[in-house]
Parts: structure tokens; sequence; C-alpha cells
């Protein structure tokens, strides 16, 4: 069986999930519901993921792609995004 777990592109999503009514892109990672429902498949090729990352990228500027670029960087290096989802916490004081 051949390894190749490592070269895998990471999924995009960095944890920060709200899409935007009028362009329908996620304010995180830019993608579509669709496009996330598309990485989510097992048929779905390495060459489309980096294809659509480089899409996704395309699509950022300002605060929007530092954030995602930072935190994509954390995610591939260390498995985990800088963000959480878990919007029921509250802040520690």
């Amino acid at each position: 069986m051949n390894s190749t777990k490592s070269k895998n592109t990471t999924n995009p999503c960095i944890s920060i999930c709200k899409t935007d009514p009028i362009t329908g892109f996620c304010y995180g990672c830019a993608r579509t519901n669709e496009e996330k429902k598309v990485w989510k498949e097992k048929s779905t090729t390495e060459k489309w993921k980096k294809e659509n990352l480089n899409i996704l990228i395309e699509r950022m500027s300002g605060w929007q792609l530092e954030t995602f670029k930072e935190s994509y960087k954390h995610k591939t290096d260390f498995g985990v995004s800088i963000y959480q989802r878990d919007s029921n916490k509250k802040p520690q004081n």
C-alpha cells in the first residue's frame, strides 16, 4: 500500500464558517457550498483540490486573504486551525 497521506491537500476550512448572502462565498475560506461538498467527496482528485485552492486564494484580498494564509499555514503545519468553531464559548476574563 502506498502511503501518500502527507501529500494530500489540506481542506481549506479555517473554522470561520459564515456565508456571505450576496456572493455565496464563505468569509473564512471563500468556498461556495457546492465547493464544500466536492471537497468532502472521496472521489475528488488532488488535482481538483489544488486548482480549487488557487481559485479560492484568487477570490480573497485584504484582511480575508491575510487571515486565511496565516490560519491555513498553521493548519497545514500543526493539523488544526488557529480559530475554533465553538461560538458558545464565553470569553475568559
